[in-house]
């Protein structure tokens, strides 16, 4: 057996953040909900899915529905192969962590856009798979790329990020910085507080429209 419709079950699971349960699964991928299920329990053995209850407001025995772990999230990715560019690049320079991500940030903006700079940046972590989005003066980042190495040396990876975001913005031309990065706030979600340097901070809560991952 193959891992296709195990990695197709994480595929469909990273578009369904809040869930599915197996029956879901299986009309989704054309497949028995039987070899769903069996499929479920070796992701869930290898540490990639997790499953609980549905919560619901009728009787009735509720579903199980299968979500994402973080390390669900990063797996059969690439990210990683792009920070150990970015780390090598450091060391070879002598950079810090925080010089390098602004580095990394400053390269990933094609052409300044100061009317909307941190939408644009939004969009950018989005499409790096950051699963980001903006309300106010607060950016959400509900995905990490590189959650194993974050969780266990935020100092490096989260720093990395501060100063990803700090570059993209100074990228764009916009007059906002990172004031604060709060790593897991919850599992899977840290958050970016921004502050303007100068001038009108511009959101743009209404342009964004995330791309997940």
């Amino acid at each position: 057996m193959t891992d296709s419709p195990r990695n197709a079950i994480l595929e469909a699971l990273r578009d369904e953040r809040p869930g599915l349960d197996a029956n879901a699964l299986a009309l989704r991928l054309g497949l028995h909900p039987n070899t769903v299920r069996w499929h479920l329990g070796v992701l869930a053995d290898a540490g990639l899915v997790d499953s609980r209850p549905e919560q619901r407001a009728t009787r009735g025995r509720p579903s199980v529905v299968y979500r994402l772990t973080p390390d669900g999230v990063a797996h059969d990715r690439d990210e990683y192969r792009l920070l150990a560019t970015m780390l090598t690049g450091a060391l070879a320079s002598g950079a810090g962590a925080y010089e390098t991500g602004r580095a990394w940030g400053r390269d990933l903006v094609d052409e300044p856009d100061p009317e909307r700079a941190v939408g644009a940046v939004v969009e950018l972590l989005d499409e790096q798979g950051f699963a980001a989005a903006v309300e106010d003066a607060t950016i959400t980042m509900r995905r990490c790329p590189f959650y194993a190495l974050a969780a266990s040396s935020p100092e490096v990876i989260c720093t990395l990020h501060h100063g990803l975001i700090d570059g993209a913005l100074e990228a764009t031309g916009g007059d906002a910085q990172v004031e604060s990065l709060e790593p897991f706030v919850e599992p899977t979600l840290c958050i970016a507080r921004l502050r303007r340097v100068s001038g009108r901070l511009d959101t743009a809560r209404s342009k964004v429209k995330s791309r997940r991952p």
